[in-house]
């Protein structure tokens, strides 16, 4: 199951204020928190993820300054809860060459870092000019096998660049991946089942 952090927290009625459409928000990349205005809140706000973005619900008649005050405050939350629960980068990197020792001992090259992004067309990326890997934040709280197959994938593009045969002969030692594949399918199917947040009438992308 994939990491659905869910924070409430209440608040003071705030006045008839639209959504600021020039919030900025230092830290966050373009996209990532989407927040939705509700008649039906009265003091309470909700944040939560959602493939890969913060979801932050908040009372229609909140004000700027309210909103601007609270919102920074839930995103920092979240991001708390995920960093207690989630591999820290060191960990991440330690994992990616037992992988590849235990699968792919013929390869030598070795990660020299690698980092959680906000990532919501790719579950991971590599630069194998600098040896670096991106692991999208969508992974956080997923199955062990899950992430494994994702850090086995991108190290082993340290030494072959491309899809092509011989990657996917290495891909394939990798004893779970059928399932993990699945379970991949599985996330982007649900994912497009549902509207996304950036269509929903009173949603604002940050």
């Amino acid at each position: 199951m994939t990491l659905n952090h869910s924070i409430t927290h209440s608040l003071g009625d705030g006045d008839d204020d639209v959504i600021a459409s020039d919030v900025t928000l230092p830290g966050i990349s373009e996209g990532e928190i989407v927040v939705l205005r509700s008649k039906r809140r009265k003091k309470s706000i909700s944040a939560y993820r959602q493939g890969g973005r913060i979801i932050i619900s908040i009372p229609a008649r909140m004000s700027k300054a309210d909103e601007r005050s609270v919102i920074p405050e839930m995103i920092a939350k979240i991001r708390a809860q995920e960093a207690d629960e989630s591999p820290s980068e060191t960990i991440l990197l330690d994992r990616s060459v037992q992988l590849l020792n235990l699968y792919a001992p013929e390869i030598t090259e070795r990660p020299k870092s690698i980092n959680w992004r906000s990532m919501r067309e790719r579950w991971g990326s590599c630069t194998s000019v600098d040896a670096t890997i991106r692991i999208s934040d969508r992974l956080k709280g997923a199955p062990a096998y899950a992430l494994d197959y994702v850090l086995f994938h991108e190290a082993i593009h340290l030494h072959h660049f491309d899809h092509g045969p011989e990657f996917k002969a290495v891909l394939a030692r990798f004893p779970e991946e059928s399932r993990a594949e699945a379970y991949f399918e599985g996330f982007e199917a649900a994912e497009r089942r549902y509207m996304p947040p950036t269509v929903l009438p009173g949603a604002e992308v940050l």
